[in-house]
């Protein structure tokens, strides 16, 4: 007996919709691939026209760029589907937002009109809050940090151990003043006794994470927070000039559409 394809729409691809995503609250702990089945069952239930892969095994022609570890929640995180049918981006949006659980919430929508997406994430904008480390603590340690002209830690990665600087990745590094909860991430602001670090890293290979200055800071200055540490990312793009912040990725495919 032959085997016969699933019957899925196999049709090239008329347009490409690029989205951006957040993990927030408990959803922080959702792994990329939790992410990938609740994003293609959600898909199901909007009625996305998706496009198909072809072969007997046909899969929806999804891509994911540089996903947040587990437990690091997310303001930016992208994924581009491609669809068999033209439709507005704004409708997917809310249709796909409506049809995934609260905490992976889609923020916004764009039609591809530019290649090298992936290549526009070049830094990462991270907030690292340290329960119980207080304020003067923090700052000697960012300072000791950015006194070195390398910070060499290691990681297991899927070569194996690692070591790499995680000082040549970091191109800003504050302590942040303690504010009120933002509409932005729509999370409970720190307790009083927690530092709250901002940090642009530049995105490379191995890409150096937020665990990683933190290892950096331990091994520079001593500190240990005595509670775990809360990350969020909230943005990743193109690296300004000076390597203080990152511009909008989808940006320039807002530019291309036409009024």
């Amino acid at each position: 007996m032959s085997r016969q394809s699933p019957n899925r729409d196999t049709a090239p691809p008329v347009q490409r919709l690029r989205l951006r995503y957040a993990k927030r609250g408990r959803l922080r702990f959702s792994s990329a691939r939790d992410f990938q089945r609740a994003l293609e069952r959600a898909l199901r239930r909007a009625d996305v026209p998706m496009a198909y892969s072809g072969g007997f095994s046909p899969h929806p022609r999804i891509s994911y760029a540089n996903a947040a570890a587990t437990g690091v929640a997310s303001e930016a995180e992208y994924v581009e589907l491609a669809l068999v049918e033209r439709c507005d981006p704004q409708a997917v949006r809310a249709a796909l937002d409506a049809a995934l659980p609260p905490g992976l919430d889609v923020v916004d929508a764009v039609e591809a009109t530019t290649s090298d997406f992936a290549g526009r994430l070049e830094a990462s904008v991270w907030r690292v809050e340290l329960p119980e480390v207080d304020d003067t603590q923090a700052r000697a340690a960012v300072a000791a940090f950015l006194a070195q002209p390398e910070v060499l830690v290691e990681r297991t990665t899927k070569s194996g151990r690692r070591t790499f600087d995680a000082r040549a990745a970091v191109t800003s590094f504050v302590v942040e003043v303690r504010d009120a909860p933002t509409a932005q991430t729509g999370e409970p602001g720190p307790p009083a006794d927690c530092a709250i670090l901002g940090v642009v890293v530049r995105h490379g290979t191995p890409s150096v994470r937020p665990d990683d200055v933190l290892s950096a800071l331990h091994r520079v200055a001593g500190l240990v927070p005595p509670k775990p540490p809360r990350v969020t990312r909230l943005a990743q793009g193109p690296l300004d000039a000076a390597g203080a912040c990152v511009a909008d990725p989808l940006e320039p495919d807002r530019a291309g559409q036409l009024p």
